[in-house]
């Protein structure tokens, strides 16, 4: 409980170990997300995914900068990142490498920045990074990134964890098949296509305009001033948002304003039409059901003798049963 008072209060340090204690799942760091979950509900969580090679870290810097250095008139917004980096096959720990590009952020009190290990997800975020955003969330901060592993298709578990989903998209990757195949760019409410002053950039926005034209059938594409432009018909409810494409240069910042305003605009949207609310019951029900699976799987291994469940293992690996007939096995229940 000390610790979450501290963090309440706004101590870095307190913050740091309690952030420590969350991805180590210790009774310590249970404790302080218990007594913080009251504070959280406030920040806007945007999720940054998309392939390898995109840009990501270097356009989750830009942002970073963007929110805290915003134009004159606006107020600074306090920032965090969390960065789901590879797992180092070593230690266990978080590869930095993409930590470097955000050595300049270093230094500024309303920024705080964390490398998170994947350690084997497979959905481009840690399984901690839920109790992470919430504790950043409880500790005041206005502005979430969550930056995924990168790891392609597989980085769809961001969208049930973020408010907004960026899909970043580069050209000369190859990227215009996989953005047909049904992959992240459903999950995308901005799609940015980032690295614009690299050859093949209107041919990288074409298909991506081609798929928003699949997935939103009342979607029809005009031309205005020369360029393609999606237009949406508004549906009864208000509440239809087509992803708007982004260009973007991460390395010298160009498109970034724009990037912040399509942000800001979709939570508008989504507090406008009900949406904020219903991503919100999405996001605790999927962290609930995790937490639900975590408790019963270790609940039901602490009942089964060992000597049974390897016994079990055994008769799967010589075929003289199926999983399925293991599953009825150790668990009676499932035959009532």
């Amino acid at each position: 409980m000390e610790l979450a008072q501290a963090v309440l209060a706004g101590e870095r340090l307190a913050l740091s170990r309690t952030l420590t204690q969350v991805e180590n799942d210790t009774p310590e760091g249970r404790s302080a997300l218990n007594a913080l979950f009251p504070h959280a509900g406030h920040a806007h969580l945007v999720g940054v995914t998309g392939a390898p090679g995109t840009g990501k870290s270097s356009l989750v810097n830009q942002l970073a900068r963007y929110y805290r250095q915003p134009p004159a008139g606006e107020k600074p917004k306090r920032v965090a990142v969390v960065a789901v980096d590879p797992t180092s096959p070593f230690s266990g720990g978080a590869l930095l490498g993409d930590r470097i590009r955000m050595r300049d952020l270093a230094g500024d009190p309303g920024v705080f920045i964390r490398s998170m290990a994947s350690r084997g997800s497979l959905g481009g975020i840690a399984s901690a990074t839920a109790g992470v955003v919430q504790v950043f969330d409880a500790a005041g901060f206005d502005i979430i990134l969550i930056e995924t592993v990168g790891v392609g298709q597989a980085e769809v578990d961001i969208a049930s964890l973020a408010h907004t989903t960026l899909v970043v998209e580069a050209p000369g990757l190859g990227d215009d098949i996989q953005a047909i195949k049904a992959g992240i760019l459903e999950i995308a409410d901005v799609l940015v296509v980032n690295k614009a002053d690299h050859p093949g950039v209107d041919s990288t926005e074409r298909a991506l305009r081609s798929m928003l034209e699949l997935a939103h059938p009342v979607a029809h594409t005009i031309v205005h001033h020369g360029r393609l432009e999606i237009s949406a018909s508004t549906a009864t409810d208000g509440t239809l948002w087509i992803p708007p494409i982004q260009r973007t240069i991460a390395t010298d910042g160009q498109g970034i304003e724009e990037l912040a305003d399509a942000i800001a605009r979709h939570r508008t949207h989504l507090l406008d039409g009900g949406g904020w609310q219903r991503i919100e019951r999405i996001r605790l029900q999927s962290e609930l059901d995790i937490l639900l699976q975590e408790a019963l799987i270790t609940c039901w291994r602490s009942k089964v003798p060992e000597d049974i469940y390897l016994e079990t293992i055994d008769q799967l690996i010589e075929r003289r049963i199926s999983p399925h007939q293991a599953v009825e096995k150790l668990v009676p229940c499932n035959n009532q």
